[in-house]
């Protein structure tokens, strides 16, 4: 388990991290979401003991990672594929950190085919890389030490859609077999994919925490009509609001049955009716950390 507690981190006058506090159980994915500048970053590398904190603490299993015997052992850590040497290949990167860790060296070409790299790309050195080759590269670092923690900084950057695919069914496993994934990346749609929790932090304070099912579930529903004015007017007169699509849908603010119930009541034909999530995320993340989204969170 990660647990955090009060963190905060100022550079002279200013607050990176403001009084931030979150738990990552075993057994899941958090997602921690914010725009740039919002302090993910920072707080992460509290985590890890890069950034000494101005207060609070952070602890993995109950202790601070610096405390932790041979911390690869127990958390896996990506927070910046391109900190790697570049001289070195991909297979020496790995073996160097074996033999570091006290880890068996079998486990290097193992995890060289579990991330997608070769012996071909095991055999190039790390500076002719791409920055998707780095961030394999990176996961199986994380991973070499068999830990039961992993603390992924934005680790699907520079992958294609396949790549993007295979690292959410990585993480997924992780965590169903017990592991603990703490994830921060942009592509929301991903992360509400793979995520089990979510914490948002926006101006270097938490404003949201909790399951993806809680913070999503007034997100909505998605319908599309064959009629779509019709079905505009038929669920406005209900006292439904609703929120018009460039494709035509309506995201209703009601839950499917009270939509499809409405449109049957007005002999309506239903194209499609679906829970809005995919758009619940980005719509609560805008909500959540922007200048007026945040007023209209704050005032409800």
């Amino acid at each position: 388990m990660i647990s955090v507690e009060h963190l905060t981190k100022r550079y002279g006058p200013h607050t990176a991290v403001n009084d931030v506090s979150f738990r990552c159980e075993a057994g899941t994915v958090t997602g921690f979401l914010g725009p740039n500048g919002a302090g993910k970053s920072t707080t992460m590398r509290m985590i890890c003991g890069l950034t000494p904190p101005t207060a609070g603490a952070a602890t993995v299993d109950g202790r601070p990672y610096k405390r932790l015997s041979n911390p690869g052992r127990h958390v896996g850590v990506l927070l910046d594929a391109s900190a790697q040497h570049p001289g070195r290949t991909g297979r020496e990167a790995l073996t160097l950190a074996a033999q570091v860790m006290g880890v068996d060296r079998g486990r290097v070409d193992s995890l060289l085919a579990l991330v997608g790299l070769d012996a071909k790309a095991g055999r190039k050195r790390v500076k002719q890389y791409s920055l998707g080759m780095r961030q394999r590269l990176g996961l199986a670092h994380a991973l070499l030490g068999d830990p039961r923690v992993l603390i992924l900084d934005e680790p699907a950057n520079g992958l294609d859609p396949e790549g993007i695919f295979w690292m959410r069914g990585v993480l997924r496993d992780f965590a169903d077999r017990g592991g603990t994934v703490l994830l921060s990346s942009h592509l929301l749609r991903e992360v509400e994919a793979v995520a089990d929790r979510l914490v948002v932090i926006g101006g270097g304070r938490i404003v949201a925490d909790g399951t993806k099912e809680e913070l999503l579930a007034g997100s909505g529903t998605r319908v599309r009509g064959l009629d779509p004015d019709k079905l505009e007017w038929a669920l406005t007169t209900a006292g439904v609001s609703v929120t018009r699509t460039p494709d035509d849908a309506l995201i209703a603010q009601a839950d499917a049955e009270t939509v499809g119930r409405t449109a049957a009541a007005g002999g309506l034909v239903l194209l499609e009716l679906r829970p809005a999530d995919g758009a619940g995320l980005e719509q609560l993340f805008l909500e959540l950390t922007t200048p007026n989204g945040a007023a209209r969170e704050a005032a409800r």
